[in-house]
């Protein structure tokens, strides 16, 4: 993983770009396990493993535990948080009305602002189904998460977004847990372009009840699958 800076950008990178660094891969290494939940190591050794200096990655762990991504113990050093069943639940709750919001935001903006943000989810949409028709699921997974960015950033709340990153962060967990587990997503696909129809529309009601709806499907799902396959934690 090229998740560290090369020594020449280290010595003449500023220090928020050095912990901004850090915080990507901390949190790029949580993400596809290899810190896995209730990983445990010392500032020292995580900074190590990355190739990179302590001062920056220890202020990117304060940064990520504010986030409720890890948590500092006394005598244990840093520990990756696990979300129980019911923690990502509420993870969910939380993307429905945000992604709600987001696709209400992109509805009541002019024609002219929304109509090539239409054209940018559709675009992912149409990713998304080529590799579901290929059968790629792991491909569809990141066409389908850039499309939810998409939205986010799209709405124009920086409030919104930064709310939206730290949860779907979370919830890459239980994506990645049961991405082989569930059925074919292939309702997803008609569920994007309903919030894209009612977007390039300008109905944000509709837009925002399509948007929730489709949170909604995707966390009922996961939720059944961790309960089948008795999941205590992620």
């Amino acid at each position: 993983m090229d998740a560290a800076l090369s020594y020449e950008d280290r010595r003449s990178a500023p220090r928020s770009t050095l912990v901004d660094a850090a915080y990507h891969a901390i949190k790029t290494s949580i993400r596809d396990g290899l810190f896995p939940p209730g990983f445990q190591g010392s500032e020292l050794e995580i900074a190590e493993r990355l190739g990179m200096s302590r001062t920056p990655v220890h202020q990117a762990i304060i940064q990520l535990q504010a986030e409720g991504m890890v948590a500092l113990r006394s005598k244990r050093g840093v520990v990756i948080c696990a979300l129980s069943p019911d923690d990502m639940r509420e993870v969910y709750d939380v993307i429905v009305a945000v992604e709600g919001m987001a696709a209400f935001l992109i509805a009541s903006k002019p024609d002219d602002v929304r109509e090539p943000i239409c054209h940018r989810l559709e675009a992912l949409t149409a990713e998304s189904e080529a590799a579901l028709k290929s059968d790629n699921l792991e491909l569809w997974s990141i066409k389908d998460g850039e499309f939810h960015a998409a939205m986010i950033d799209a709405s124009g709340n920086g409030r919104l977004k930064r709310i939206a990153t730290v949860n779907l962060d979370q919830s890459h967990r239980a994506r990645r847990l049961t991405l082989n587990l569930r059925p074919k997503p292939s309702p997803s696909i008609a569920e994007h372009r309903a919030i894209i129809e009612a977007i390039a529309a300008g109905r944000p009601e509709e837009a925002r009840r399509a948007a929730q709806t489709h949170k909604e499907h995707a966390r009922d799902l996961i939720m059944a699958i961790l309960k089948r396959y008795d999941v205590r934690y992620l």
